[in-house]
């Protein structure tokens, strides 16, 4: 990712977790872990494993030269076998016999590839309990704040800030769930030697197998999966979820923000949200950098299930469209996770805002309201036609909907003043709101 778009666009720790240098020590921390399964199993001696691990860090590399080196070989872990073997030999001539000693470039870039996912899902529980902390608490400080609902983008009914913020911390805390439920299906070892029968290993394959996989505390699959590649993409699918749940809150942020709105704004800073030109401007800048990434998300989703249908126990292409596409997709969707989880500590609220804009129809946010009370006394179908006609005249004679009911005798024989101001209360219309509040929030509580 582009130097001066990065930390718009992805998170410094992130960026960190997916360059070049980190790729690299993912698959050196395989090879290491390597020889030490096959020491332990007697397939190499024990006294060469020290002299492979001492070799096995990422500083000990020239990046450009491995670069240079994968372009012409397929893959970097070619090129590092050859770097890593030749480092080894310098100091142990008899250890650099058993560098890579029945692997795959596979086994090598998939495992490392799988412990870069490992850190990274450390990152992002840690952002994510941030993040659903920080909006259970926004909840149930806005349990009963009213709140103009909107659907199709209008006035539809009241309902409470607390609400909408239960709403994204419910959607945050489902994602939690798959993530948990995922994560030992996508931490999980890759090592089946050239074709995935680890013949190379004799009756030991999967001795070694069982070694590596408890060195590297990950889950021993039932087969290898070099051509089998539902765990990466269930992993990815699951960050294009999140990406749009990110997206729908930063989404609401932004509408929130609008000048002729006005109910909740991101923090404030100098440098923050400014414009160019216009002195006065405050823009939604981590909506519009969270709504970016769960626009991009998508895409890059689409190319790892494209990536899917890999031929016969190797793939040709399309494993090598993956290596891109999900570090890309990783960064860009931490980065978002980041930027939320810093952003909604320091949202204002404007609940004054939020009260007054209820009123900007004149009532009529309050229309299905008085139907339903009037319905309980004359039915729904008839009391509806009543209400929508005092909705037709307010609106033509600009006025509010509470006093042309009151002015209607088939209303006030039904309702008097006092019943009617109550139900003009968009407090009073918020129903299970503050119940709704309380499951999402006590289920947090839980975990």
């Amino acid at each position: 990712m582009d130097r001066l778009l990065t930390p718009l666009f992805a998170s410094a720790e992130a960026a960190r977790l997916f360059d070049a240098r980190a790729r690299l020590q993912g698959m050196l921390d395989f090879e290491a872990a390597l020889a030490r399964a096959e020491a332990a199993a007697g397939v190499i001696p024990a006294a060469a494993v020290a002299s492979i691990a001492a070799q096995c860090r990422a500083d000990l590399f020239d990046l450009d030269e491995l670069a240079e080196a994968t372009a012409k070989a397929g893959n970097p872990a070619i090129p590092m076998v050859k770097r890593l073997t030749a480092l080894v030999g310098a100091a142990d001539a008899e250890a650099a016999r058993f560098v890579h000693w029945g692997a795959t470039s596979q086994d090598a870039m998939d495992t490392g590839l799988v412990l870069q996912l490992r850190a990274a899902i450390g990152v992002i529980e840690a952002d994510l309990d941030r993040l659903t902390g920080t909006l259970a608490d926004l909840a149930l400080r806005h349990r009963l704040t009213p709140l103009v609902g909107r659907t199709w983008l209008q006035h539809a009914l009241p309902v409470t800030f607390g609400l909408k913020a239960a709403g994204w911390l419910d959607a945050l805390q489902r994602h939690r769930d798959r993530l948990e439920e995922l994560r030992p299906r996508l931490l999980t070892l890759q090592f089946g030697g050239a074709a995935g029968t680890l013949a190379a290993l004799g009756d030991r394959g999967l001795d070694v197998a069982a070694a590596l996989a408890d060195d590297l505390d990950l889950t021993l699959p039932a087969t290898p999966w070099h051509a089998e590649r539902d765990r990466i993409v269930e992993f990815a699918a699951w960050l294009g979820m999140l990406a749009g749940t990110l997206g729908k809150i930063a989404r609401d942020v932004s509408l929130l923000m609008q000048t002729d709105v006005g109910e909740a704004f991101e923090p404030a800073g100098a440098g923050r949200g400014g414009s160019s030109t216009m002195p006065h401007k405050r823009n939604p800048v981590t909506a519009a950098s969270v709504i970016a990434a769960a626009t991009r998300a998508p895409g890059l989703v689409a190319t790892l299930f494209a990536a899917m249908p890999q031929e016969h126990e190797r793939g040709l292409g399309n494993w090598h469209a993956e290596w891109v596409a999900l570090p890309d997709l990783a960064m860009t969707v931490m980065g978002a996770l980041a930027q939320t989880a810093d952003m909604l500590p320091g949202l204002e609220v404007d609940a004054g805002r939020m009260r007054s804009n209820l009123d900007a129809t004149h009532g009529l946010i309050m229309a299905e309201g008085v139907m339903m009370a009037l319905g309980a006394r004359i039915g729904r179908l008839q009391a509806h036609e009543l209400v929508e006609h005092a909705t037709r005249k307010a609106v033509a004679e600009g006025r509010h909907l509470r006093d042309v009911l009151g002015d209607d005798p088939a209303v006030t024989e039904l309702i008097d003043a006092a019943g009617l101001d109550r139900l003009f209360d968009p407090a009073g219309y918020t129903g299970q709101a503050g119940a709704f509040v309380d499951r999402v929030t006590e289920r947090r509580k839980q975990r």
